[in-house]
């Protein structure tokens, strides 16, 4: 079974590769890296554990790998 990780886990990835907090609406976050092209990232907040295909997702739209977790 693969590792689930928390939103707490993701944004703090997130925040250590550069990415800045944008905006909130209920229950999701938006972080935003500044590069060419921009990234735009939405992270569900508030969930111990997120769905492995949700991780995927944000895996993509966040251009990282599973290895940039696995060392945090």
């Amino acid at each position: 079974m693969p590792r689930l990780y928390s939103s707490n886990q993701i944004i703090k990835v997130l925040i250590c590769r550069g990415f800045i907090f944008i905006s909130q609406k209920g229950s999701h976050a938006k972080y935003r890296l500044y590069t060419k092209p921009v990234l735009t990232v939405i992270v569900p907040t508030s969930k111990k554990e997120i769905p492995m295909g949700t991780f995927k997702s944000i895996l993509r739209q966040a251009n990282l790998a599973e290895e940039d977790f696995k060392r945090k």
